[in-house]
């Protein structure tokens, strides 16, 4: 079997090991894979793993070998899966690899607009603190998130993680599910969106990118929201509207912001939210940490390997 990685630079920088993808057969390695690139790097393969790297319709009909299509991911919109399942290309992803992660950075990033520990360092750092009249010194109003209402829009794997989180820093948990039901033990109240934007200290997004969900966050609902609460977005850039964000964040309706995702990655120079007041942004890292990216390339691996013994799981197009 030919198996080809077309943008493998995200998930291995070269702190992992690709022996176990490598040990299914002849393997090849591309950091990333151009457009212009794509058909002569995949004409012979019978798998392409694929993390960002576009194959729509057009692309796959051109590749007459192809067997299998692996998505180094939860999100798998990068594959026109009906064109796959049209030629019988099964599509696999991989679900629940980055749960504690992201959940572990929805808090960085909270804790970073509440406390500021990394701008007050870079002032240390620049010796503000060695020329202080004062023994200590605040340039944000510091927050304590214990006794405040904590939101999250959608309650799956990674919104359930992120309560138990905030319960542990003695938050009130409110929470929006599809379903409007909860796992059992979960000491969480189910309200509807305008409720949760009206109640919440912190609203977190944590549901997917559909056609329902895309500028969730819009100017009407930024409306809604406290002028001391806090957004983040750790799930998908399109669920808020950028522009409308912007200007709440620079007109003070709301507090701040803390966002890993944007509309579109990387940004244009020209996205609102890059010079907005009381934003943090961080380059789509949530997922990231060794630990994760770990489990992500092991189960890459075993669904290829399921794939090739007849046993296809993981798979989103069937």
């Amino acid at each position: 079997m030919k198996i080809v990685v077309l943008d493998g630079h995200t998930l291995n920088p070269g702190d992992l090991n690709w022996a176990g993808l490598q040990a299914l057969g002849d393997c090849q390695i591309y950091d990333r894979t151009s457009a212009a690139e794509l058909l002569a790097r995949a004409t012979d393969a019978d798998a392409l793993i694929t993390n960002k790297t576009p194959l729509n319709r057009e692309t796959i009909e051109q590749l007459p070998k192809l067997k299998y299509i692996g998505v180094t991911a939860t999100g798998f919109n990068v594959v026109e899966v009906a064109a796959a399942k049209a030629r019988g290309i099964p599509v696999t992803n991989v679900p629940a690899y980055g749960t504690r992660s992201v959940a572990q950075t929805v808090f960085a990033l909270l804790l970073e607009l509440t406390q500021r520990a990394g701008h007050h360092s870079r002032t240390v750092h620049d010796g503000r603190w060695a020329a202080s009249p004062d023994w200590c010194y605040w340039d944000y109003p510091l927050v304590e998130l214990d006794g405040l209402t904590f939101g999250i829009v959608g309650y799956g794997r990674i919104g359930q993680a992120v309560g138990r989180l905030a319960e542990a820093f003695g938050m009130k948990v409110l929470a929006t599910t599809r379903t409007g039901s909860l796992p059992a033990g979960a000491n969480v109240t189910v309200v509807d969106l305008p409720t949760l934007l009206r109640t919440a200290d912190v609203v977190s997004l944590h549901c997917p990118l559909t056609p329902e969900t895309k500028g969730l966050i819009n100017a009407e609902r930024l409306a809604l929201m406290k002028p001391s609460a806090f957004l983040l977005n750790t799930s998908r850039g399109p669920l808020i509207d950028d522009a409308a964000l912007a200007r709440a964040l620079n007109s003070g309706q709301i507090a701040g912001a803390a966002l890993d995702v944007l509309s579109v990655e990387p940004p244009p120079a020209d996205n609102p939210l890059l010079t907005a007041k009381n934003c943090v942004i961080t380059p789509h890292i949530a997922w990231a940490t060794k630990a994760a990216r770990t489990r992500l390339l092991d189960m890459t691996v075993a669904n290829l390997r399921a794939f090739i013994a007849g046993t296809p799981q993981n798979v989103v197009n069937r």
